[in-house]
């Protein structure tokens, strides 16, 4: 029972399974994935997707409305520029999109560096990525946004925006695709700091301000020569709200248990792996015990101590960053 616990309960905790790269051919495995041309200035249909497998690992989307994260962003670029997104879309590396394993196609999300503070919004239309450790490719252009073209990875925070991707999904559903899920009862509303933030050429950066519970939908636009309104949909404009910061560290998480007992059980199998800290988390008022081997000092090493992991019979780890 345990065993089953540890394959499940880190998803309710701190991150999907991290496998990465971002690029159709990558998904070819997906059998029920459907490929199609939009054309050009039409949105794609919606898409959730059935289970995939990917370097054996499944993944299975979702609408996911709560949906929030922290691990490890990277960016693709040139060598996917010009080609076709997992929806159909092309990929523009200077737009503000992203790829995500999970999350419904499209969706908005706001992905805050959690070293500097800088936080932007962008649309996931293509799924990645698929090396290990990371949660969220971003595009060129949002990796200059958020400060980290040069390394090329960089500790985030991913949190979806329900009500805007709930609009997005309305509208898409309308070109077909898969059947719209039913809207959640409540999606929660957050409040940021703002702070000071030097501009990054050609984008506008804007201090934070709190955010109201639900924003205004978008203002409908009449169709030239019909009597048809039609509702703009809701996308990224390139702002850059700068976030408090605060440290952050680096941990591997390997599972996460109802009872310490089993907690303790696998953290003793992890101290080959670096010093393990065995803590209690409240999940939806229930008490479970994770199971993290760090603090790691920097990406690299965590991903080698992630691979270490995997390949000691450790497959559901993933980066987590607290």
């Amino acid at each position: 029972m345990w065993t089953m616990r540890r394959l499940i309960l880190p998803i309710l905790l701190a991150c999907a399974v991290a496998l990465a790269g971002c690029t159709e051919s990558k998904l070819v495995v997906d059998q029920a994935k459907v490929i199609t041309n939009p054309g050009p200035g039409k949105p794609a249909p919606y898409k959730i997707g059935k289970p995939y497998q990917v370097n054996g690992i499944w993944y299975y989307p979702k609408a996911d409305y709560d949906y929030s994260e922290t691990g490890i962003a990277s960016w693709y670029g040139p060598g996917f520029h010009g080609k076709r997104t997992a929806n159909g879309e092309v990929y523009d590396e200077n737009g503000l999109t992203a790829a995500h394993k999970t999350l419904p196609m499209p969706s908005l999300v706001r992905v805050t560096n959690l070293e500097n503070g800088r936080s932007i919004q962008v649309r996931v239309n293509d799924r990645g990525p698929f090396s290990p450790g990371r949660i969220i490719d971003m595009t060129r252009r949002g990796a200059q946004l958020l400060g980290f073209i040069q390394q090329g990875t960089a500790r985030v925070r991913v949190d979806i925006m329900p009500e805007e991707s709930q609009q997005l999904a309305a509208l898409a559903s309308r070109q077909g695709g898969d059947q719209l899920p039913p809207p959640p009862q409540a999606a929660p509303a957050g409040q940021v700091v703002s702070g000071g933030l030097a501009p990054i050429a050609g984008s506008k950066v804007s201090p934070a301000q709190p955010q109201p519970a639900a924003p205004a939908p978008s203002a409908p636009v009449a169709q030239p020569g019909t009597n048809i309104i039609a509702v703009a949909p809701p996308q990224p404009d390139g702002t850059v709200l700068q976030m408090p910061v605060r440290p952050t560290s680096i941990y591997v998480q390997a599972g996460a248990f109802l009872r310490q007992t089993n907690a303790n059980q696998l953290g003793a199998q992890l101290r080959q792996y670096g010093p393990v800290r065995v803590s209690p988390v409240i999940v939806d008022r229930q008490q479970y015990y994770r199971v993290r081997v760090g603090p790691i000092a920097t990406v690299a090493d965590a991903d080698t101590t992630l691979k270490r992991m995997i390949a000691g019979g450790h497959p559901e780890s993933r980066i987590v960053v607290d």
